[in-house]
């Protein structure tokens, strides 16, 4: 198990999930992109989602955050059913300030930053803060300044995203979503917008993250990181989960040929890489 939650991973099975997922469902028209999905993450768990493009990892993070609206199902945050009520004659959509309730502890950060290109690195952090928290300016500039300095970026509180680097940017993002104090951070293939040699900076940030004992979810493509990181290792593929394991059964012992398939190159490549 991973150290950043050794002293709390023999108490996992005794809380609460955070996330509670339900044989979901998801469709495009006649596309079903998810099929009954089930899985659960609970505080302090890192759990990593990994397969091959188009295999449905960042649809069932977008649906974990309702941003894509599921099909079937249920989603639960914090034992509280996101998106839908239930009635007598089933489910029915939720209003919006509902849906915004049961997920204001979600922060999520994706592939691209999606940062205001019209506030520097600090307000973008200040924002929501102001807007959704009510904070006063002062207020709010003190947390967003204390938050950049978490993820390295105190002395660019005043640049614009123009003149940062692009795993500057993806910091300034993760640090806007922590500046909210979620419960849940989700992230969707944070580092895949990224030169090769701007991945490792964001990446630490994450690792810090998660030592801190944020709970995560993380669709990536980067096996290294959910071997290290990881509690947690589900497979996804043609919309199912495959696999559920730890990391040392899902890259050392599963038996699985599609994921043996599927990790046979990154294996490959860094046994290359530890020869050298």
């Amino acid at each position: 198990m991973p150290v950043h939650n050794a002293q709390a991973g023999t108490r996992e099975s005794e809380r609460s999930p955070i996330v509670s997922v339900r044989n979901l469902d998801k469709r495009f028209g006649d596309l079903e992109v998810l099929r009954d999905i089930n899985i659960d993450v609970h505080p302090q768990e890192v759990v990593c989602v990994i397969g091959a493009s188009g295999s449905g990892k960042s649809t069932l993070l977008r649906c974990v955050s309702f941003l894509e609206p599921y099909s079937e199902g249920r989603v639960y945050i914090e034992g509280n059913l996101l998106g839908y009520r239930e009635t007598t004659n089933g489910l029915v959509p939720d209003s919006q300030r509902s849906i915004d309730r049961v997920r204001q502890n979600v922060g999520m950060v994706f592939q691209h930053f999606n940062l205001w290109p019209n506030k520097t690195a600090l307000g973008n952090v200040t924002l929501a803060l102001r807007l959704v928290r009510g904070m006063s300016r002062d207020d709010a500039d003190e947390h967003g300044r204390s938050t950049l300095e978490k993820v390295g970026l105190a002395d660019k509180a005043a640049m614009y995203p123009s003149q940062l680097s692009g795993g500057q940017q993806q910091r300034v993002a993760i640090a806007r979503a922590l500046a909210m104090d979620p419960k849940l951070m989700l992230f969707d293939e944070p580092t895949s917008a990224l030169d090769p040699e701007l991945v490792g900076e964001v990446l630490n940030v994450m690792k810090a993250v998660a030592a801190e004992g944020m709970t995560m979810m993380v669709v990536t493509h980067e096996m290294g990181f959910a071997a290290e990181m990881a509690d947690r290792v589900v497979f996804m593929e043609q919309g199912e989960i495959i696999e559920d394991d730890t990391p040392r059964r899902i890259f050392r012992e599963s038996e699985n040929p599609r994921l043996r398939s599927f990790l046979q190159t990154w294996k490959e490549r860094n046994a290359l890489f530890e020869q050298d």
